[in-house]
């Protein structure tokens, strides 16, 4: 049993999809892009391909959507990147039979780093989300140049606490995963016949070297994703979720932070009410 049937079991939140639940949503979600292509009137999709299980699910669902030929996967290691990375992306491309491109991002955040004043790559998170930015302007790059739409692999848990990079991973065209938590792109990936050991790599946004989600975060994505059900998304109060999970107040605390300082993140740019 996995730690999200477990937090279910125990808790009763439907964190996790039934058979019949899943098999719609799965189909849901083929449809929703499809529809997004066609309506578009474009020619495919691209995706950023990272060998993680966030863009390995949207890469099968979009296979199911428009065919193999029409999903162009985009490969854009950089010097933080485990080795792992690219050969696991290549393998999902490989198995889906799409193709390919690896695009070497270094010497374009090399320039930046260059351009920028001298203190600015000094700053970690700033030079990760050059590394992200970059990343999302190849995708467009390559989109617009084939007539394809961009398609994300944000999930909902991370655009609930904002573990994403504005005008990064979330410059997209759509989000076919957005409206699911972490644990359910899991199980969804098992679904389509995602390897296993995929769907249980270690969450990654390799902005950095050695760099984790959950260790950035602060905690795993099974809490996570079970405070957001209750809590965040759900109906109960602090006290009735740390005591309904067996968990510190904290760890509620942590994710209510970052939910809230995140806001600005999934909103369009304000401007200033008519005068």
């Amino acid at each position: 049993m996995s730690n999200s049937e477990a937090l279910m079991e125990k808790t009763g939140v439907e964190l996790l999809f039934s058979e019949v639940e899943l098999e719609a949503r799965r189909d849901h979600i083929v449809d929703f892009i499809a529809e997004m292509v066609d309506d578009a009137g474009a020619e495919g999709a691209v995706i950023g391909l990272s060998g993680g299980i966030d863009s390995t699910t949207v890469a099968y669902l979009a296979c199911e959507a428009l065919g193999a030929d029409a999903v162009h996967g985009l490969l854009m290691p950089s010097s933080v990147n485990p080795d792992d990375d690219e050969t696991d992306a290549e393998r999902v491309a490989t198995t889906l039979g799409i193709e390919y491109d690896t695009l070497e991002i270094n010497p374009i955040v090399d320039a930046f780093v260059d351009s920028a004043p001298d203190h600015a790559a000094e700053d970690r998170m700033a030079l990760g989300n050059v590394r992200v930015r970059t990343r999302a302007v190849l995708n467009y790059f390559v989109a617009n140049a084939e007539s394809r739409l961009v398609l994300g692999t944000g999930n909902r848990s991370e655009a609930a606490t904002g573990y994403f990079t504005k005008y990064g991973d979330q410059a997209v065209d759509c989000n076919p995963i957005g409206n699911l938590y972490k644990c359910q792109v899991r199980q969804l990936a098992r679904a389509l016949g995602v390897p296993e050991e995929l769907v249980n790599r270690t969450p990654t946004a390799a902005m950095w070297e050695g760099q984790t989600d959950e260790e950035e975060m602060g905690l795993g994505y099974d809490e996570l994703d079970a405070i957001l059900a209750l809590h965040v998304d759900g109906p109960l109060p602090k006290h009735a979720t740390v005591e309904t999970l067996d968990i510190s107040e904290e760890a509620v605390d942590r994710v209510v932070e970052l939910y809230e300082t995140s806001a600005h993140k999934r909103a369009m740019p304000p401007a200033p009410d008519p005068v």
